[in-house]
């Protein structure tokens, strides 16, 4: 796989097993699901109807089963890997008193469920900051053209607190994007690894060998199952890889991603209910997630929504970026990008449309996408520069 971006790739048809994942969030959402239904199924169904009197005297359950409580409109996640050194973290990282947000993806999630796009954010971005509320009540100054992830660094070190960090991410995001946010979900150096060693390692197949002093990387080339510890390292490695610029390492992210989800779709773990438990111990125990995401029956609601997604309509993409002219080290939002955010905002596909529908130009990115609300909804083919890459294609696996 190119450290650098990539060419848009065909498409290769894979129906997903049963459940399917969304980045970091999904999968921990897609094992917490498909553990409630094994569990679920475990139980055998006494009926004692009319078999013990008169039952409207005695109390009946009024929680329904979990269900999706956003069920017909988009959502819109706002996922977070931290770059946090303190505790077990720091076995990983190296021991840091700070906190930055090391990855940030929005994670856009159709109203119809049947797509699921995660365009990630390039820490080195140039862009405008709004002015942020700590916890405490004091409030931070807007800024122009500042780097991206300060953000979250400036949250932490003015508000000392996960809440105030995040949301001073999630509004830099939104002035960012215009995609208006729904939830948030933090994932860590340890769980990242434990969810990996969960499902038994991820098969990666490498082009070429890869060796990063700054967080211990060391493998060779060819094909190869990463545990934990050296997945975590090939999501971090960037300075002595490739280019050493974050769109690189965004390129392999999504790579381990995909990965990941082809392995949690794999018959071995889906059809495993101790490897299921495993993982979504795992997950679960690694998420810090906002209001709405946290709860266990919100999350098995969710992913089960998801079960009939397909692998290749789940899209991993990068916010289309150039280098900053008046520092390389920086970057850029490009005309692309507008488009990008427009189509996630409009509940319109990124990356190749589903078979059915016309071909119709977003050009007015603030305008409903179905005028009539009769009609049948149109979803235009659009791929951003530098390609997209699905879940259900296996060249970040597979060697041939």
């Amino acid at each position: 796989m190119s450290q650098h971006a990539r060419a848009a790739r065909p498409r290769r048809a894979r129906r997903a097993i049963g459940l399917t994942t969304m980045g970091l969030l999904v999968f921990g959402v897609a094992a917490a699901a498909a553990v409630y239904r094994e569990l679920q199924a475990n139980v055998t169904e006494v009926d004692l109807q009319g078999l013990v009197g008169d039952e409207s005297a005695r109390p009946q359950p009024t929680e329904p089963p979990p269900g999706d409580a956003r069920a017909g409109t988009p959502v819109n996640l706002l996922i977070i890997g931290s770059d946090d050194r303190s505790g077990e973290n720091a076995t990983i990282g190296g021991e840091n008193d700070g906190m930055a947000s090391d990855t940030t993806i929005v994670a856009h999630v159709s109203a119809d469920r049947s797509r699921v796009e995660l365009v990630s954010i390039p820490r080195d971005l140039k862009t405008d900051r709004p002015s942020c509320t700590m916890s405490d009540g004091t409030t931070t100054p807007a800024r122009t053209d500042r780097q991206f992830n300060e953000a979250f660094a400036l949250g932490w070190t003015e508000g000392q607190d996960i809440a105030s960090a995040s949301g001073c991410t999630w509004k830099t995001v939104e002035l960012l994007t215009g995609v208006r946010l729904d939830g948030l979900v933090l994932v860590d150096f340890v769980g990242l690894r434990d969810m990996v060693d969960a499902i038994g390692g991820v098969p990666i197949c490498l082009p070429t060998a890869l060796r990063d002093e700054d967080t211990g990387l060391d493998v060779s080339a060819g094909p190869q199952v990463f545990d934990g510890t050296t997945a975590v390292q090939f999501a971090r490695a960037r300075h002595d890889i490739g280019d050493g610029s974050d769109t690189g390492r965004i390129t392999r992210q999504h790579d381990l991603m995909a990965a990941m989800t082809r392995s949690v779709l794999s018959q071995e773990v889906l059809t495993s209910p101790a490897s299921l438990l495993r993982f979504a111990q795992a997950a679960t125990s690694s998420l810090t997630a906002s209001q709405g995401f946290r709860d266990l029956t919100d999350l098995t609601g969710f992913g089960l929504s998801l079960r009939n997604l397909q692998a290749e309509r789940i899209v991993f993409a990068s916010m289309p970026t150039v280098p900053d002219p008046r520092d390389t080290n920086r970057r850029v939002a490009t005309p692309a990008a507008t488009e990008l955010w427009a189509r996630i905002a409009a509940d319109l596909p990124v990356g190749e449309s589903p078979p059915t529908g016309t071909a119709t130009p977003l050009t007015d990115p603030t305008a409903s996408p179905v005028t009539d609300p009769a009609a049948p909804r149109v979803e235009t083919p659009w791929t951003p520069p530098g390609g997209v890459l699905t879940s259900a294609d296996d060249s970040s696996t597979s060697c041939t």
